[in-house]
């Protein structure tokens, strides 16, 4: 069994996602940074698609009553399995009757905690992962809270394993995200356009309180609309990564809990910036640097190539 000793600020159950079912309202409500998720799997030996935990905050703990392989990935943080300390990054051995506990996040804001072999969950709708406003999937649909238990359907011990330093993604503010045009973009004034996309002098915009998993609200300068259109749009179909813009001017960069959205879109992040999404913290500045979609593509197919070439190599 794991016990939840302190689950932080917020800890959820995540996987790979719910895809495929956005034409019913559905969404994704997948794991943030893909990459930490992945890269978790790989270091404890597990199929892609197990069930991991994503947590902010820190003194998140737990405890464990069997030996088994844990890693932490995702957000930098100093980390103990009692009292000794452990690297994120790297997997490392539990014995039965051990805490593992996260003291402090020192870079990025989300962290993954997992396990060799499979945590007793059941799939909702073909995932593990937690929706939290339909409160559906991973631990009863919602956060974990001190005391609740979850069993394993099966654990082990495997060898230790590391994503060397040089790998890992910077997480730490500024943040740069690459962005192409969004379709409504002749919705907004051409000087505005020209701010966003950080054309000339670079103007940055600082993350909002006002952030969770369906997205993050940026402060700074406004984005103009047009005289002679309107502020919103019939609702659509919108991906992780949106950019929109609401009445106000202020960015909303949208995440994994919504499909369709009502707002002007300016933009979208190019999906090789994605995991940074993970890692945006109230305070931290993000300025927007326009790509063409041919180079989105390129550096996505670069990048996922890396990756896969890299946690072969594990």
């Amino acid at each position: 069994m794991i016990e939840v000793v302190h689950p932080g600020w917020l800890s959820i159950v995540v996987d790979g996602g719910r895809h495929g079912y956005g034409d019913i309202g559905v969404p994704p409500s997948s794991a943030l940074d893909d990459f930490a998720y992945n890269a978790l799997n790989v270091l404890v030996g597990n199929e892609m698609g197990l069930p991991a935990l994503e947590v902010i905050g820190s003194d998140f703990s737990l405890k464990i009553d069997v030996d088994v392989t844990c890693v932490i990935t995702g957000a930098k943080v100093t980390a103990f399995i009692d009292n000794m300390p452990v690297k994120p990054w790297t997997s490392f051995r539990v014995h039965k009757g051990s805490t593992i506990k996260v003291k402090e996040i020192l870079e990025g804001l989300r962290y993954y905690v997992g396990f060799s072999g499979a945590m007793g969950l059941e799939r909702t709708i073909d995932s593990f992962s937690t929706n939290l406003e339909c409160r559906f999937g991973g631990y009863d649909g919602r956060p974990l809270m001190k005391g609740d238990m979850i069993g394993f359907k099966e654990f082990k011990v495997v060898e230790e394993r590391l994503i060397p330093e040089e790998h890992i993604p910077p997480m730490n503010p500024p943040h740069v995200l690459r962005v192409i045009e969004g379709a409504e973009i002749d919705y907004f004034t051409t000087e505005s356009s020209e701010i966003f996309f950080g054309k000339g002098e670079k103007v940055w915009y600082t993350v909002s309180t006002r952030f969770n998993r369906t997205g993050i609200r940026l402060e700074g300068e406004p984005i103009e609309f047009k005289q002679d259109v309107d502020t919103s749009i019939i609702s659509e179909g919108i991906l992780p990564g949106t950019v929109q813009i609401p009445g106000n001017g202020l960015p909303i960069i949208m995440l994994y809990e919504r499909t369709i959205g009502g707002y002007a879109r300016c933009a979208s992040v190019a999906k090789i910036d994605h995991y940074r999404l993970a890692h945006l913290k109230p305070k931290d500045k993000v300025m927007f640097e326009k790509i063409g979609i041919e180079e989105a593509e390129h550096l996505w197919m670069g990048k996922r190539a890396g990756m896969n070439f890299l946690l072969k190599q594990v």
